[in-house]
This record gives C-alpha cells, structure tokens and sequence, in this order.
C-alpha cells in the first residue's frame, strides 16, 4: 500500500534555477513579469533570485532590481538563494525574510561552485547565523544524490554535513538531486534514513530531471515521509556547474500528478499552464538570439 501526504508544498523555483542558465541575459523586465504571473498562482513559497556575483551567475547580477519592482503577494513568500556572508546581508538589506545557504555534499563541486571546500561553506553558514538578522536561514545540500565529478557521495558524507547544519541550529534542509541521477530505491534510502535521525527537521527536496526519474523519484520521496519539492515552471533550469545537468522537475506536471491522485498543492493549474507557455517562449526566444548554445 502506498504511503501518501494529504497535500504538499511546491516551491518554485523557476525565476531563480531556470533563468541562472540562460546564455542570454533575460530582460529585467521579464524576469519581473514571469515571477509576477507565479504570484497569482497559488504558490505559498518561490524562490525568486539569488544573491550572488554577476561574474558567476550573471543573469542574477539584477536581484537587487527584480526583489524591488515586483509585486509582493502576502500570501507568497519570497525566498532567495545565498553562497555567503555578503550574500546573506544584501538579501536581509533588500527585506528579504528567508534564504537558503546552498553547498555541496562533495568537495569537487563545492570548490567548482563556490570555490571552497564543504566544511568551508559549513564556516560561512556559522558567520551568517552569528549574525543574528532577521533573515531566516535555510540550508541546502547539492549533489547530495550524484556530484558529476565524484559520483555517489557516501551517506556517512551526507549525513555528517546535515548534522553540522543542525548543530548550528538550521531548521530547514534541502536536499538536491543537483546532475538528476538519483534513483528511486536511493531517494528512499537517503529520505528515511535522515528523517528517521532527524525526525523534526524539514527536509525538501530539489529534482532534476536529467534521465527522465524526476517524477519517480518524487513518489519514492514521499513514501519516505517528504512532503516539500522544489520545482521549475516549464522545467526550465539545471546548474551551471554541473556538466550535463538539465531542467528541474516541471512544475505543471508535478501539480497535475498530485491533484489526479488526490493530494492537495493550493496551486492553480489553468493560471501555471499560462506561465509555463509564457516561460517556455521567451526561453525558446532568447536561444534563437543565442544559436550557437549547447545544450
């Protein structure tokens, strides 16, 4: 028998993962436009742009214009994706009320991502919780199910990250099938076993769909005990510094899934339909502006 969640809470996190991998820059206004449309959509939980240099993320180098000039749904929170301390502070200057700290769960993409080990992001996570803002602070954990450069990290690896994020008193931690590669049978390993360590702590979890198992890990996942994902409207995104990676798990798919078997999401399917086609057009705009992209 099939172990369900009445309902679960989608992020979304198209505005920030999908855009972060368009070659072209995509149009502040766009960008404003797009994150407006999910606004109305139902969402309880976005995750809108990061705050991170523009030399590495250059299509986040206009966060600071976008969290100004979009209209805030107070049913909607706004979270961004942070690397760091200055990060962290810029987010909690423009009133952003949560973030999450991403890292690795292997060196090799740590170092290629942010230029620093593991347990370094570990020490930038403690400065930015020494701070003591108002800012929430969540902490996510990429890789966690596949690095392309180490392949499968130990769950001896995993777990010690997650416990120092926990020893330092984070709450929230996100999980990410970063390269798309995990299987169904490991979600459910590592899911269990982290919640059955750590049963008060929120995990999520970030899919990608890179071999076609998003969906199905989703259904393993959640016959762990998650009830929180994080997805792209119009499957838009990957990471640029993961070779090969492509989209997150598509938003629309994911909403009509649950809502055909019962499980609430709050999300307006006729509205995200709507976005989607929207998103998917202006991608498909900017690669023709763009022609010799790879994918």
């Amino acid at each position: 028998m099939l172990r369900l969640p009445k309902k679960v809470i989608i992020k979304e996190v198209g505005p920030r993962d999908g855009f972060q991998m368009e070659k072209q820059f995509v149009p502040t206004e766009n960008k404003i436009e797009v994150i407006d449309m999910l606004s109305e959509c139902g969402f309880v939980d976005m995750q809108f742009t990061a705050f991170v240099h523009p030399k590495a993320i250059p299509n986040m180098a206009d966060s600071a214009e976008v969290t100004a000039k979009i209209k805030r749904n107070p049913n909607v929170l706004y979270t961004a994706l942070i690397p760091n301390k200055r990060g962290y502070e810029r987010a909690h200057e423009m009133g952003i009320k949560k973030v999450e700290l991403t890292m690795s769960a292997t060196d090799s993409h740590n170092i290629s991502n942010l230029n620093c080990t593991s347990l370094e992001s570990i020490a930038r996570l403690e400065e930015c919780i020494n701070l003591r803002l108002d800012t929430e602070i969540t902490a996510g954990l990429a890789v966690a199910f596949g690095c392309p450069f180490e392949g499968r990290p130990p769950f001896d690896r995993i777990k010690m990250l997650v416990d120092k994020m926990i020893g330092l008193g984070i709450k929230e931690v996100g999980l990410a099938d970063t390269s798309g590669v995990g299987d169904p049978l490991q979600i459910y390993d590592i899911c269990a076993r982290l919640l059955d360590a750590h049963p008060d702590i929120l995990f999520y979890l970030h899919l990608h769909n890179t071999h076609g198992t998003g969906i199905a890990n989703v259904i393993a996942a959640m016959q762990a005990g998650i009830t929180r994902f994080d997805s792209s409207v119009a499957g838009l995104g990957g990471c640029p510094y993961a070779p090969g990676a492509r989209g997150n798990c598509q938003t629309e798919i994911m909403v009509e899934m649950f809502e055909r078997m019962g499980i609430a999401t709050g999300i307006n399917l006729e509205k995200l339909y709507k976005v989607g086609e929207y998103a998917q057009g202006l991608s498909t705009l900017l690669h023709q502006k763009c022609p010799n992209t790879k994918e």
